[in-house]
């Protein structure tokens, strides 16, 4: 359970899914011991009283099967508030580079200090929106790579919910070469339903 109650009213309830080492100013971090995606009651626990403002999710989604992620989508639909957002990534099915794709492959080797190797799914753009429309979003694809490996890019804002493996912010994405993205999107939860 994370505590929302020192929040006061008119400031936004903007928290981070599996943080990790994540840190954002304005940004609540959480773990999966106090907000497992999974566990209805622990959203009951956090947010019964007050709705979300935005999520931020990056590199989790991975770890889930398809059905869990639909599941998570779902809770995450219920516990926003209406015109509330996730922004989420995971990695590109469609990234055409063979080293990345052994990298994020289910039960792959995974990069040092990231337990790849429980990876249970990796994500096309085209399923990885499925999930979250099929929850009730309206979802607006941020960057992907298409079928052909074409890699698509939306303007977005970091000021929205920061995502280190992106385009603009991944320190591997140097002097115009690409060696590093995920599928990034905003799932918005309808103001009207």
């Amino acid at each position: 359970m994370i505590d929302i109650n020192h929040i006061p009213p008119e400031k936004p309830i903007q928290v981070i899914i599996g943080a990790g080492t994540q840190t954002w100013e304005g940004w609540i971090p959480t773990h999966q011991d106090q907000l497992d995606l999974l566990n209805r009651q622990d959203w009951i626990d956090s947010f019964s009283t007050r709705k979300v403002d935005a999520l931020l999710c990056e590199h989790v989604w991975e770890h889930m099967v398809e059905a869990d992620g639909r599941m998570a989508a779902s809770l995450c639909f219920e516990f926003l508030k209406p015109g509330g957002y996730l922004r989420v990534a995971v990695p590109d099915a469609n990234f055409p580079n063979d080293e990345y794709q052994n990298i994020v492959k289910i039960g792959g080797p995974g990069p040092r200090n990231h337990p790849a190797a429980d990876h249970k799914i990796v994500y096309d753009y085209r399923l990885f929106v499925d999930v979250f429309e099929s929850a009730g979003f309206e979802v607006d694809l941020l960057e992907y790579c298409d079928e052909n490996g074409r890699f698509n890019y939306h303007q977005w804002t970091a000021d929205d919910g920061p995502i280190y493996r992106s385009l603009m912010h991944d320190h591997r994405n140097r002097d115009g070469e690409i060696k590093s993205v995920s599928i990034i999107l905003d799932a918005k939860k309808p103001t009207t339903n």
